[in-house]
């Protein structure tokens, strides 16, 4: 079928419709130009949106956890695919933007020149006609006059009346009028030989190849336009697999998440490595008996309820004061964890020793793998260094071998540090794997002491009565040992559990005490304890001491068996009690494992 031989009278409607195809494709053109846009934009929120999630440095520890790598790996694969999303808006405008545009500049030409070419012919077919039907009415006009001149002559050769001279002329324009119908009858006749001859080439040749062009034409912008889906199909298929890779990739993530293995994570993290206390001893608060100093046994005497004490401190004079034990550094407090964390602060100790055990542990091997793994690249890198020498000595021209011993030297140098350093690391982790051992046996059955009896005590920490806020209890060790005072006690008496280990420095000293004054002990070989004059606080309860204990550093007081005291603070979590004589104003500490607790009712 053919547009010049079935719409040959259509060339008005032909040329709009190719006008409509035309714009149609333009318009695609500007479907595909605003994709772009979107697709840039889109890939560019993307980035955005995954630039505004990554982890921040301070987040980095909680991205150990399973749904936290889960999602990073996401936002990978996201990043991924904003980059494929670019891909489709670069290929989108050069291979079918560009070539778009291209072509309907040139189907815009085409069409107009088809065009032109058709309004000529039928300009010109017009013009014949216009031609034929002036040559036909010049010959209707002198076809008329011919009659005339011949109805004329014939009523003048019959008039009598009429000279001779009369009837000639007429018959002579008679004659002219004849001649002058036939002349116009012959143009008449040429006129519409060739007007038909034009308007068969106009209708079964000039025409239908115009058509032709303008149905070549639209076919050509139709297939094109099929051609530019199908190509914009095949754009986005292309990096369809390397999305559906990053949605692999992103189910493999989700399908990597494990519950039960996070909270394993949790417990490494977070375990301290202390055993939880045990349980409170019932009080009966209707007897309370005293000894005195020369260990006689007095009169009961009903100790009074304070109902203003607290398990976690005491209060007086309107101010509450506390001890911040052991424990006050690993508490719920962020902040707290921060500053004496290693890495967070800057008074995280070198031996982790601020750390509960299980993390000090833990941090002592990580630092233990980091030193290991700088040895191994440091005795890679000698090893090279010593293959290089050897070529060279083997090969002069190469290089001098001189020039690598310094690098030996420095390796050398390096490596013995390393070594130095693991070793000492090495033994700080076996001294946090006995710590561990030490601080568990409170809860186990009780043990005898060292072979030489040492026990190490915490520094004396004293309460100002005039601080007005918190203060810290701090410890710290002594390097001093003392004989074991467990022999001088009758061999029927039980073994006394290991004096536990404090892990801090002392921040308060004797000296700066406000209204202290020393005492020297009978039978405690002259050593001062120190005796708070001003602000003795409450007691919570009163214990009693299952085995024999010697002070014999600053801080601590010396204790018999059965011995009852009052308790002024509790137990903070590192194994020491501060206690306070009945018969006497003296205070120090005690380990807890050496003594059975009384608390009153608050």
């Amino acid at each position: 079928m053919s547009w010049g031989t079935e719409l040959w009278d259509q060339y008005e409607n032909l040329s709009l419709h190719t006008q409509k195809g035309i714009e149609f494709l333009e318009r695609y053109g500007h479907f595909i130009r605003d994709r772009c846009a979107i697709e840039v934009e889109y890939a560019a929120k993307l980035r955005r949106l995954v630039k505004s999630y990554q982890p921040k440095k301070k987040e980095e520890e909680d991205y150990q956890y399973s749904p936290c790598r889960a999602f990073k790996l996401e936002l990978n694969e996201v990043n991924d695919q904003a980059g494929q999303r670019e891909v489709i808006a670069e290929n989108l405008q050069a291979n079918v933007l560009r070539e778009l545009n291209i072509l309907v500049k040139d189907f815009k030409e085409d069409r107009k020149k088809h065009l032109q070419e058709g309004a000529r012919l039928m300009a010109n077919l017009t013009g014949q006609i216009g031609n034929l039907e002036r040559a036909r009415k010049a010959y209707e006009k002198a076809f008329r006059e011919a009659e005339r001149a011949v109805e004329n002559y014939q009523r003048a050769d019959a008039d009598l009346n009429l000279s001779r001279a009369e009837v000639e002329k007429q018959r002579m324009n008679m004659t002219l009028k004849t001649q002058q119908s036939e002349e116009a009858k012959t143009e008449y006749a040429n006129q519409l030989q060739k007007t038909n001859d034009m308007q068969t080439l106009h209708y079964h040749t000039a025409m239908p190849e115009v058509f032709q062009h303008l149905q070549e034409l639209d076919e050509k912008r139709i297939k094109n336009m099929r051609n530019y889906m199908l190509k914009s199909v095949e754009i986005e298929r292309a990096v369809a697999p390397i999305i559906a890779q990053c949605l692999d990739g992103i189910e493999k993530a989700a399908n990597e998440i494990n519950e039960k293995q996070d909270t394993l994570l949790v417990i490494e993290r977070y375990k301290s490595g202390f055993q939880p206390p045990g349980d409170f001893p019932f009080e009966d608060l209707s007897v309370a008996k005293t000894y005195d100093s020369n260990s006689q046994l007095s009169q009961p005497v009903m100790q009074p309820i304070h109902n203003h004490l607290t398990v976690k401190g005491t209060v007086s004079g309107g101010k509450i004061k506390k001890r911040v034990g052991l424990f006050g550094i690993f508490s719920s407090n962020k902040k707290l964890i921060e500053n004496n964390m290693p890495g967070y602060g800057d008074g995280a100790k070198e031996d982790c020793s601020d750390l509960p055990p299980n993390q000090r542990k833990k941090r002592l091997q990580q630092r233990l793998d980091e030193i290991q793994a700088k040895i191994q690249q440091e005795t890679a890198a000698r090893d090279g260094l010593m293959k290089m020498k050897g070529v060279y000595e083997q090969n002069p021209a190469l290089g001098d071998p001189m020039s690598i011993e310094g690098q030996l030297n420095q390796s050398s140098n390096k490596l013995d540090k390393l070594g130095a350093e693991l070793a000492k690391f090495q033994g700080y982790l076996e001294d946090a794997m006995r710590a561990g051992v030490s601080l568990s046996s409170p809860s186990q059955a009780p043990r005898k002491p060292t072979s030489n009896g040492s026990a190490t005590r915490p520094l004396s920490s004293r309460r100002s009565s005039h601080s007005g806020g918190e203060e810290s209890l701090s410890r710290s060790a002594s390097d001093s040992s003392v004989s074991n005072t467990n022999a001088s006690q009758p061999t029927h008496k039980k073994s006394a559990p290991g004096t536990p280990q404090p892990t801090h420095g002392s921040t308060n000293s004797p000296e700066s005490g406000i209204g202290e004054s020393r005492t020297s002990l009978p039978g405690s070989g002259g050593e001062e304890f120190y005796v708070d004059e001003v602000d003795a606080q409450p007691p919570l309860g009163t214990c009693r001491a299952l085995y024999p204990f010697d002070a014999t550093s600053e801080g601590s007081i010396p204790m018999y068996d059965g011995e009852e005291l009052y308790m002024i603070e509790l137990d903070q979590g590192d194994g020491w009690t501060r206690v306070r004589r009945i018969s006497q104003p003296i205070e120090g500490f005690v380990p807890t494992s050496y003594i059975e607790c009384h608390l009153y009712n608050t």
